[in-house]
């Protein structure tokens, strides 16, 4: 009887400690809150934009990365220089990297390192300038048509029909300025308003001040200014307000940045001003999608906003 008492002990015994034993490995709670811990580094190499821009961009990484707390994020600015961005790249690639966001100087020498960070099995998010071809994650930029489209109906609306209109442009290379001119002309297509003047000029407040300075001496009649960008209207307006013309123009801008376009509106020298989003806070928001195995589109087009002196200090309103 004893002996029996004590095998049934042992085989009770075993039982007891038989899931232990049969499952070793750690348990699926233990794999999760591991997976849960793992921090991703996120590498992020941009072009130097303008300043106040990519100051933007970063603060708009920064506080997306916030709502993320498995994300790290390591920045490299590669100024103006396009060969000094490859090389920064190239050594995020290495390091490695979990995940690229890239906003190229140079669409072209960048395109052979975002394949091949693909091919390494990092995923690549490119902002605002596309490299060639479609061999990344996915390409986040404005809607530089609806951009330009919004603009010239805005402007019509205002105008009531007719004027006559100046219409400075950024690079004569650039996508953004064919898009933004072309949807704009389109919007404004009425025998009531003429494009008196139209001006490529790069971009730049200091080029747009003497191109218009110019023009208010060429023409007597001036009833609006559309600009590709902010800094080009602000341009128009300090011209404009050299000789005294300031209050019998509408200034209408691109870009709606905190220090810039949305100061600018404020301070009564824009009527408007179109938000072109950094794309930073998008780019996490997706960055962290892919990283968890989920898809997200090819083409991404964050929301614009647009920016008037009674909505600027409210948020502005969505753009339609």
């Amino acid at each position: 009887m004893q002996a029996v008492l004590s095998h049934a002990r042992i085989v009770a015994v075993l039982i007891a400690v038989l899931p232990i034993s049969a499952c070793s490995g750690p348990s699926e709670d233990a794999q999760s809150e591991a997976a849960a811990e793992k921090v991703f580094m996120i590498g992020v190499s941009r072009c130097a934009l303008d300043e106040a821009r990519g100051e933007q961009l970063v603060a708009d990484i920064e506080a997306a990365a916030k709502k993320y707390p498995h994300l790290s994020i390591v920045f490299k600015n590669a100024g103006e220089d396009p060969r000094k961005q490859v090389a920064q790249v190239e050594e995020l690639i290495g390091q490695p990297v979990d995940l690229l966001i890239v906003n190229p100087a140079d669409a072209q020498l960048l395109t052979a390192r975002v394949a091949r960070a693909l091919d390494a099995g990092i995923p690549v998010i490119v902002l605002h300038r596309p490299v060639i071809g479609d061999k990344y994650s996915c390409f986040i930029g404005s809607d530089d048509e609806k951009l330009g489209a919004a603009a010239g109906r805005w402007l019509a609306k205002k105008l009531g029909g007719s004027g006559k209109i100046v219409e400075l442009k950024g690079s004569v290379d650039d996508p953004a300025t064919a898009d933004r001119h072309k949807a704009f002309r389109e919007a404004i297509n009425h025998p009531g308003f003429r494009v008196i003047a139209e001006v490529p000029v790069d971009w730049e407040q200091s080029k747009a001040h003497e191109e218009m300075k110019g023009l208010l001496a060429r023409y007597d009649d001036v009833d609006a200014v559309f600009a590709h960008n902010d800094d080009m209207a602000r341009g128009a307006y300090l011209a404009a307000r050299e000789v005294g013309r300031q209050d019998e123009i509408i200034f209408v801008g691109i870009g709606a940045l905190p220090r810039k376009g949305l100061q600018y509106v404020r301070a009564g020298e824009l009527s408007v001003s179109f938000q072109v989003p950094t794309g930073g806070r998008e780019a996490i928001d997706l960055a962290a999608k892919l990283l968890a195995g989920e898809s997200v589109p090819k083409h991404y087009k964050p929301v614009c906003r647009v920016f008037t002196p009674d909505s600027v200090d409210k948020g502005g309103k969505p753009l339609d």
